[in-house]
């Protein structure tokens, strides 16, 4: 497997038009908003560079990202670029690596995406997305 970029930091934020006015303040600018009903948030994108950030509210208190925002706030996960993302989870699952998904789900803009445990990766949630930086993550 090899990662071709960090695509994005994801950031868990109890108030999405709050943090999108905070994040504006500080200079960057929002390129798009996703509903993800799946995932049960709602996620604000905005570039940096080659990279971007994801700012993520929860929309159902039982959400992940609800329940992240009962103990904690900030930095959610890393999402990394991967070209074929069923190999990759191939070859991590082979090493023993724990994933949260063994098979990829639809992250938000329809790309596909699945997530490495923290347990396996010192303590950090890491997103697997495939294909190119230009589709939106999830």
């Amino acid at each position: 497997m090899k990662i071709r970029r960090i695509d994005h930091l994801g950031i868990a934020v109890p108030d999405l038009e709050e943090a999108v006015r905070a994040y504006e303040a500080l200079g960057f600018t929002m390129e798009a908003v996703h509903d993800v009903p799946s995932e049960k948030v709602r996620a604000a994108f905005f570039s940096t560079g080659e990279s971007r950030l994801e700012l993520l509210e929860p929309t159902d208190p039982t959400s992940v990202i609800a329940k992240f925002l009962k103990t904690r706030s900030g930095l959610h996960h890393v999402c990394v670029v991967v070209d074929d993302i069923d190999q990759a989870l191939l070859e991590l699952k082979g090493a023993g690596v724990a994933l949260v998904d063994e098979t990829p789900r639809t992250g938000a803009g329809g790309c596909r995406v699945a997530f490495v445990h923290p347990r396996s990766a010192a303590g950090v949630l890491i997103e697997l997305k495939e294909g190119p930086s230009s589709q939106a993550a999830g």
